[in-house]
């Protein structure tokens, strides 16, 4: 049986009796309506905008890792007091860019060995879908029995139009640090002392709340500028209130921001499910530029 990886990095089998002809088909440039970008550069920017605590080098591979205590009110039932857990995948991952400079399966032991001596299950994220990305790598991880996890895309697209989208950005306030009202609306709730070191991480921060006449906000954002980039993320709305541009108004608040530090062009994370959050982007010019997978290792000490 042969192992193919098609363009998604899923591997597929086929009879080796089937095959007529084959060739190595590289990843196809991303369709754009946006900014022009390569994966490696997307990759560092929105490995920056979710900062880890703490971080190491196998060759040109990056390991991540933010672990903290978790918060009582966020363990589940009858779980032991000093439970360790990470904040993100992404920050708690190796990013993968470049050569680890040994054999793969010796940089997946090294790899495992790293995060297991911080209570961490081992995560390596990849991408596929663009130039430049790893469909390989997926296709070399699934063979020793990696498993994948997470599968979403991220976007990009041009910063101006989103700016202008959001008429009287009064409503929105702006700012540096997350307070207690924006974490009480985050979906993620029990956030830690690393969690937060994370969130308030990356190169110019802001935050973004509109009060809902209650200690919870009706709807909040996140903005990373890191030079001409914007990296959205958090955009969540009260529930009962979703449907009345809220979002929208939060995106462009930020985006105006952004755009007075130099930015001019954006990018975020949607889950390939989220249909509403889709249709949103879709509207305001984003496009998907590449699909991003985590994969998680084996379980059990004679796994590859």
């Amino acid at each position: 049986m042969l192992r193919i990886t098609r363009k998604s990095g899923e591997s597929v089998r086929v009879a080796e009796s089937a095959l007529v002809a084959a060739k190595l088909v590289p990843s196809a440039p991303a369709r754009r309506r946006g900014p022009a970008a390569s994966y490696e550069e997307l990759a560092r920017v929105s490995a920056r905008a979710w900062r880890p605590v703490e971080s190491g080098r196998l060759g040109e591979w990056e390991l991540r890792a933010a672990v903290g205590e978790v918060p009582c009110e966020a363990r589940p039932r009858g779980a032991a007091a000093g439970r360790r857990e990470g904040f993100t995948r992404r920050a708690n991952s190796v990013l993968p860019l470049g050569d680890p400079g040994v054999p793969l399966d010796e940089a997946l032991g090294a790899v495992r060995g790293w995060y297991a001596a911080r209570g961490l299950p081992a995560y390596v994220q990849t991408a596929t879908g663009a130039e430049g990305t790893q469909e390989l790598l997926c296709a070399e991880l699934e063979r020793r029995g990696w498993v994948r996890e997470v599968t979403a895309e991220l976007w990009v697209g041009p910063l101006a139009p989103v700016a202008d989208l959001g008429g009287d950005p009064s409503g929105v306030e702006l700012s540096r640090e997350a307070d207690e009202a924006w974490l009480a609306r985050y979906q993620r709730k029990g956030v830690s002392e690393v969690a937060l070191r994370v969130l308030t991480g990356g190169p110019s921060v802001w935050f973004a709340t509109v009060p809902g006449g209650t200690d919870v906000p009706a709807a909040i954002g996140r903005c990373v500028v890191d030079g001409r980039w914007a990296g959205f993320a958090a955009v969540e709305v009260d529930p009962e209130r979703r449907r009345r541009g809220l979002a929208t108004a939060v995106m462009a608040a930020l985006a105006r921001r952004a755009l007075d530090e130099g930015a001019s062009a954006a990018w975020l994370q949607v889950e390939a499910d989220n249909a509403g959050a889709r249709a949103l982007y879709e509207r305001m010019g984003f496009a998907a530029h590449h699909a991003y997978h985590h994969y998680r290792a084996p379980e059990g000490e004679g796994a590859p």
